[in-house]
């Protein structure tokens, strides 16, 4: 019981801490002639669509192997 508690607790602190960590919000839009100045972002334009579907495919893929593996446990047995 006491295990969990301790547990819990850090869980909570950490949390905490990394919630503080992202609450800074970002720096200011440059002034005057610049990038920014013609209209283009800064930040949050990076692609990630290819990424997002290839981690999605080998985590489908490990889940697989992993009930693979446990039927033919239950096979054997």
């Amino acid at each position: 019981m006491k295990k969990s508690i301790v547990t819990l607790a850090l869980t909570a602190l950490f949390t905490l801490f990394a919630y503080n960590g992202f609450s800074q919000g970002p720096p200011p839009p440059p002034s005057g002639a610049g990038h920014g100045a013609s209209g283009n972002q800064t930040g949050g334009n990076a692609p990630i669509g290819g990424g997002l579907f290839i981690l999605l495919g080998l985590g489908a893929a490990y889940g697989g192997k992993k009930l693979y593996n446990v039927n033919k446990k239950e096979l054997e047995d």
